[in-house]
This record gives structure tokens, C-alpha cells and sequence, in this order.
């Protein structure tokens, strides 16, 4: 395994290196991608080139934040950096997934698609698919939102358990616009709500100008992610659209975790008109299953 992160050039005074320390403690890291599990602090001080003082400081911020472990003298890869590796790969093999069906979903409607997933009292949007040329949205992949004023925030925490919508309610919820719900038992009656119908809803809440409806991604546990579609101000057809979001975050989950299920069948399930009694179905499976 290679990371490219250069070996630093040992000099006369490797401390007066330009290098950054983030720059220096990739090339600590680096170290560890040879055969040997542990390493001395004299080891890492050869790989590197840095000064003994340097690599002894820096490798100990490391343990401290987890991504180096130590036993006795010996340093190896902590557990902090396996979860950050596992986070990344989770979120890879969830976009990888969903794409197909977020685009069919945009296909279909025509509207812009996200995927968001949740972290703390935000959400985080994985992926996005839309048309730059027909609108636009004011966030892309990589933007971080409030969860509690947002349609994807909203179906997350509903199917997050009481004590995460606990937690977020015991801090202050900021307005984002005259529309954003900021009083505990609105927003408790509104996941409620979320959690009965399985979809959620962002009327103008988070940004003036911007509506979205969300579905979670889930089976009969806590939600893994969920799909949201934007669109402009005014109700127009959400609840429709609501039923096809709800589609698409249900083909997203089958692919996750039925590896036969074929492309060409889910995205026509995505795209084609909502039967009545398919919606029943799906949304039976989907939303009313018990939670914990």
C-alpha cells in the first residue's frame, strides 16, 4: 500500500522544514505501511527524515487522538484510523448504490436529488443530481445543514431514536428562515408525524425559495441515509413526488443489501408511475416497521 506522501528530506535542521504538520504527520503515517505491524520511535525517525524530537511529539498527539496506539516503546495503527476507514468505505458503497436510482429518480421527476447522511445535528450531502441548466440549489456535495430544518434532517431523526432528537432539543435550534421550526414540542410533533408517514417534508425551512421532501434509507432499524428531492416554493405536487422518493429510497436499500437484484429492474421500479397499491405495499414495508 502507498499513500504518496513523500519521505521528507532529512537536512541540517529538519525542524526548520516549510513542511506543514499535517504534512509531517502524514509522512509519521506513512511509516506504517510496511510489513512490520509496530514500529520504534526510532524507526519512524529514519523513514521520515524529521528530527527525533519532532517525531516523538507528533506521534504522541497521534495516541492521543487514536490514530496511533502504543505498547511500550512500540507504536502501531490505531483504531481511529480504522473507523475513519470504514466511515469512508461505508459512504462509498451507500453513493455507489443509490446513484442509479437517484438519477432515474431525476429522470423522472426532473427535480434535483440528494443523499444525505447524518452527523450529529447535521446532515451531510453524499451526492447530488440535477440539471445546473434548468435551476440551481444553494449547496452542493460536500455542504453540512442543520438536521432539524431540513426534509433529509427530518426523516433521519425521526428513525434515530428519542434520545438523538433528545439530545439535539437540549441545544438552541437556530432559525434559518421565518419558516424554520424551532420550539421542542413543534418539532417533536412534526418527526412524529415523520415517523407514521415515513416521509418528511422542508417547506422553506432551511433555505427562502426551496422546497424538498426526504425518505429514509432503512429496513425495520435505524435509518442508514436518506434520499431527499429540491425543488421550488409553493405545495404543487409534493405528495406525489413524496411516493417516488419513497420508491427511490426503497430500491437504494434492496440494492445495498440484495447484491442479485439487477440495475435495469430497479431504476424502471424508480421511474414508472406510482400504482396505488404499489405505494400501499412499499410504503407498508418501508415506514411501519418497528424501529428499535
Amino acid at each position: 500500500m502507498t499513500s504518496g506522501v513523500p519521505r521528507l528530506e532529512a537536512s541540517a535542521d529538519p525542524d526548520a522544514s516549510a513542511a506543514p504538520v499535517l504534512e509531517k504527520a502524514a509522512c509519521i503515517l506513512s511509516a506504517f505501511e510496511g510489513r512490520r505491524p509496530t514500529l520504534s520511535l526510532t524507526d519512524v525517525v529514519r523513514h521520515t527524515g524529521l528530527s527525533r524530537t519532532t517525531v516523538h511529539r507528533l506521534m504522541g498527539q497521534l495516541v492521543e487522538l487514536g490514530w496511533l496506539g502504543k505498547d511500550g516503546r512500540r507504536y502501531f495503527l490505531g483504531l481511529g484510523l480504522l473507523e475513519l476507514g470504514a466511515f469512508a468505505s461505508h459512504h462509498n458503497r451507500l453513493r455507489r448504490a443509490a446513484l442509479p436510482h437517484l438519477i432515474a429518480l431525476h429522470e423522472a421527476t426532473g427535480h434535483w436529488v440528494q443523499l444525505f447522511v447524518q452527523d450529529g445535528a447535521e446532515v451531510l450531502c453524499l451526492e447530488q443530481i440535477g440539471d445546473p441548466r434548468r435551476s440551481s440549489l444553494p449547496y452542493q456535495v460536500g455542504t453540512r445543514l442543520p438536521v432539524h430544518c431540513t426534509a433529509a434532517g427530518k426523516a433521519l431523526l425521526a428513525f434515530g431514536g428519542a434520545t438523538a432528537v433528545e439530545r439535539l432539543l437540549a441545544g438552541r435550534l437556530l432559525p434559518r428562515t421565518r419558516n424554520t421550526l424551532i420550539r421542542g414540542n413543534a418539532l417533536r410533533s412534526e418527526l412524529a408525524t415523520v415517523h407514521s408517514t415515513g416521509v418528511a417534508y422542508d417547506r422553506e425551512e432551511c433555505f427562502q425559495g426551496v422546497t424538498c421532501v426526504a425518505a429514509p434509507l432503512r429496513g425495520s432499524g435505524r435509518a442508514l441515509a436518506a434520499v431527499s428531492l429540491s425543488r421550488g416554493p409553493g405545495p404543487g405536487d409534493l405528495d406525489r413526488l413524496a411516493r417516488q422518493v419513497a420508491r427511490c429510497a426503497g430500491a437504494t436499500w434492496a440494492l445495498l443489501f440484495d447484491s442479485s437484484r439487477r440495475f435495469e429492474e430497479a431504476r424502471r421500479e424508480v421511474a414508472e408511475p406510482v400504482r396505488d397499491s404499489d405505494a400501499e405495499s412499499v410504503m407498508a414495508w418501508l415506514f411501519f416497521s418497528e424501529w428499535e
